[in-house]
C-alpha cells in the first residue's frame, strides 16, 4: 500500500510543479464569462426565440379566434415554409436561388397552402356542420399526413441554408449576437408590428377583429365571414412559413421542426389569452425568455419544461391569460 501511495505522489508532482511555475510567472488562470454576462446572453437569445415563436403563434391564435378551431397541423406549415425555402435555396435539385427570394417564395407558398387547406378541407366541413371535436381530430390526421409527406420528400438529415451560415458575433457589452440573428430578431419584431397595424388600421383587420369578437353579429352587419376566414388562413400560413424560415436560419432545417415548436406555440397562445393576437405575441415572448433563461440553472434539455411550468403558474394566478378577457360561464 505504501508503494502505491508513493507512486501516486510522484505522479502528482509534475502537475503541482507546473502550477507553481505558472503562479511564479504571474500567469492568470482563464475564467469563463460571469453570471451577469451569461444572463444577458440568455436574455438576448430568449427574445430572439420568443419573437420567432410569436410569428408562428399569431396565425394559430387568429384561426382559433375566427372559427374556434385548435389547428394541430399548424406546426407542419412552419416546417413546409422552412423546407420550401431550403429547396429553392440550397437543395442540389433546386434552382439555387438566394435565400431572400427563396424566403419570399416560401411565404407566398405558405399563404396559398393555408388558403387551399381552408377551401379544400375546413370550409366543406363547416358547411356540413361538423363538430369542433371532430374537426380537431381531422387536424391531427392532417398533421400526420403533412409531416410524413415532408419526411418522404425531404428526408431525416438536418441541413442549413446556403447563405449567412457562419458569421462572427457582434459584441453587445459582455454578450454577443451575430448579424444574422440580429437581422432575424429585427425582422420578426417588424413583422409583428405589421400584423398589429393590419389588425388596427385596415378594414380587413377590423373585419377580422369583428369576426373574432362575435361571428354572428359580424355576419349580420354585412361582413363576408367566409372571406375573412380565408384571409385569416392565408395570413396564418404566411406567418407560419416565415417563422419556419427564420427558425431554420438560426438553427437547422429538419423534417419535424414545426412539430417540436407546436407545443411552445400553444403555450404562447394560452398564456397570452385564447383568441388574442396581441396576447399570443406577449405570451410567446415570455415563453421564449423563460426557456432560455432557465438554462442558467438547469440543463438545456429541460428548458421547454420550465417554460410550460411558467405557463401553469401564470394561469393559476390569471386563468384568462395575460391579455385575455374574463368570461362568464353559464
Amino acid at each position: 500500500m505504501f508503494t502505491a501511495v508513493l507512486v501516486l505522489f510522484l505522479t502528482a508532482l509534475p502537475t503541482a510543479g507546473a502550477a507553481a511555475a505558472g503562479g511564479a510567472q504571474g500567469e492568470e488562470v482563464p475564467h469563463g464569462p460571469g453570471f451577469g454576462a451569461r444572463a444577458l446572453q440568455a436574455l438576448i437569445d430568449g427574445i430572439q426565440f420568443g419573437v420567432i415563436i410569436a410569428i408562428t403563434a399569431v396565425g394559430l391564435s387568429l384561426i382559433f379566434g375566427t372559427i374556434h378551431l385548435i389547428n394541430f397541423a399548424h406546426g407542419e406549415l412552419v416546417t413546409i415554409g422552412a423546407v420550401s425555402a431550403f429547396f429553392l435555396n440550397a437543395s442540389p435539385s433546386g434552382p439555387g436561388w438566394h435565400l431572400i427570394p427563396a424566403a419570399l417564395a416560401a411565404v407566398a407558398f405558405g399563404a396559398l397552402l393555408g388558403a387551399a387547406i381552408d377551401r379544400g378541407v375546413w370550409r366543406p366541413l363547416r358547411a356540413r356542420g361538423t363538430g369542433l371535436i371532430n374537426m380537431f381530430i381531422v387536424t391531427i390526421g392532417l398533421s400526420l399526413l403533412l409531416r410524413h409527406l415532408v419526411l418522404v420528400l425531404y428526408g431525416t438529415r438536418p441541413a442549413s441554408y446556403a447563405q449567412y451560415d457562419i458569421q462572427s458575433a457582434v459584441e453587445l457589452g459582455p454578450a454577443g449576437i451575430t448579424p444574422r440573428d440580429l437581422t432575424v430578431t429585427l425582422l420578426s419584431v417588424l413583422t409583428l408590428l405589421g400584423v398589429a397595424a393590419l389588425l388596427q388600421r385596415t378594414r380587413t383587420g377590423t373585419a377580422i377583429r369583428a369576426v373574432s369578437g362575435n361571428r354572428d353579429l359580424a355576419e349580420a352587419s354585412g361582413i363576408d365571414v367566409q372571406r375573412v376566414v380565408l384571409v385569416v388562413w392565408m395570413l396564418g400560413g404566411a406567418l407560419a412559413a416565415l417563422g419556419g424560415v427564420f427558425l431554420g436560419l438560426v438553427e437547422v432545417v429538419t423534417w419535424d421542426m414545426g412539430f417540436k415548436l407546436l407545443l411552445l406555440m400553444f403555450a404562447g397562445v394560452i398564456l397570452g389569452g385564447l383568441g388574442s393576437a396581441y396576447g399570443a405575441m406577449a405570451g410567446s415572448l415570455v415563453i421564449g425568455v423563460v426557456a432560455q433563461m432557465s438554462t442558467l440553472w438547469f440543463p438545456v434539455d429541460l428548458q421547454y419544461a420550465w417554460a410550460l411550468l411558467a405557463l401553469i403558474v401564470v394561469l393559476l394566478v390569471r386563468p384568462q391569460g395575460i391579455l385575455g378577457r374574463r368570461e362568464r360561464v353559464g
